[in-house]
């Protein structure tokens, strides 16, 4: 039997796939969630097997209470949790502060616990922003803060260099790494789904008539899953203060709707095909808050590279149509869409 992990945010796309890559390699795995009482069940019932080598413990971003226990026993932490809306707050400091103080506090108890290996999920929205003449990015990048970017893009960069700050303040000891995955497609488990996946939904229920110009880089989340594994059992020197983005390419929407197309034709008849003007997207901005986040991005390419994630933890990432196509049939498959 492997050693214990504390996940935090168990009950998130991103989480769920961690702590279903922990057990099936033999760890035992405590979560965090915000509610035990209502969140275990729904925990259960995706694990039943799991049994004790499976804690659950109810612990919030914006308090002490619950960490201690939930670090108890822990060799190392994935700390997934972070607040990711649909919609843009309207005050930045309600993504920025539980992101920044939520990340510390996982910090500051994980050290007290004794933790000796601490695996924070950031994200390439830490990496690829602020700099409006340039396309390609790598793990070497930062977000420029200076250009006052959308808040969720604060949140992460933030907290990502307020915890290599504290790390190196407070816990010189402690091997921390990041990983900063992409856009995350991928199988699903419930309809519960996250942002990103809520896109795909949109290509194939129909409810996206045209296609904005705008792109993202594609990743699948059981890569995301793995590279946080990778960066738990990997050696020291291969992991201590790196970055990992995880991404498999960039596309535009008019590709991936191709790609959906291609591999998927059964499930794409009501993929669009046509572009939406961007005066299109600029008007409805104005109305729908979901497409203020689309305006901003018209036209923008943001390649994130994730071979320095491929090389430093030994990872062939999965193709970007297999990803797509694998979220479609798990969407369709779960009932979250009916065709």
């Amino acid at each position: 039997m492997k050693g214990r992990v504390l996940v935090t945010g168990g009950t998130g796309y991103i989480g769920g796939a961690v702590i279903d890559r922990l057990l099936a390699h033999g760890y035992r795995v405590n979560t965090t969630v915000r509610d035990a009482v209502t969140s275990e069940p729904r925990l259960r019932a995706r694990w039943p097997e799991a049994g004790d080598r499976l804690k659950v413990f109810s612990a919030d971003l914006l308090s002490d209470e619950g960490w201690t226990e939930a670090n108890a026993g822990c060799d190392a932490v994935a700390h997934v949790a972070s607040p990711f809306p649909l919609d843009v707050p309207k005050n930045a400091d309600d993504l920025i502060i539980p992101a920044r103080d939520g990340t510390l506090r996982a910090l500051e108890f994980a050290h007290k616990a004794g933790v000796k290996r601490f695996v924070q999920t950031s994200s390439a929205a830490a990496i690829a922003y602020g700099h409006p003449h340039r396309d390609h990015f790598d793990y070497t990048d930062w977000t420029d803060l200076t250009t006052n970017p959308a808040p969720y893009i604060q949140s992460k960069t933030v907290a990502e260099r307020a915890a290599r700050d504290w790390v190196a303040i407070n816990a010189p000891g402690m091997v921390f790494c990041s990983i900063n995955p992409v856009a995350v497609f991928g199988p699903v488990h419930d309809g519960d789904l996250s942002t990103s996946v809520e896109l795909v939904k949109k290509l194939v229920d129909g409810s996206i008539p045209l296609l904005p110009n705008m792109g993202v880089c594609v990743t699948d989340v059981r890569d995301v899953a793995d590279a946080h594994v990778r960066a738990i059992e990997a050696p020291v020197e291969a992991v201590r203060g790196e970055r990992f983005p995880v991404s498999e390419r960039f596309m535009w929407l008019d590709q991936m709707a191709e790609s959906l197309r291609q591999s998927a034709p059964d499930l794409a008849g009501k993929v669009p095909h046509r572009r939406m003007p961007d005066w299109l997207v600029k008007l409805l901005a104005l109305f729908m808050p979901e497409m203020r986040q689309i305006r901003d991005e018209l036209g923008n390419m943001r390649d994130v590279s994730g071979r320095h994630t491929e090389k430093r933890l030994g990872m062939t990432f999965i193709p970007a149509q297999q990803t797509l196509e694998d979220t479609v049939r798990s969407l369709v498959q779960k009932g979250i869409v009916k065709l």
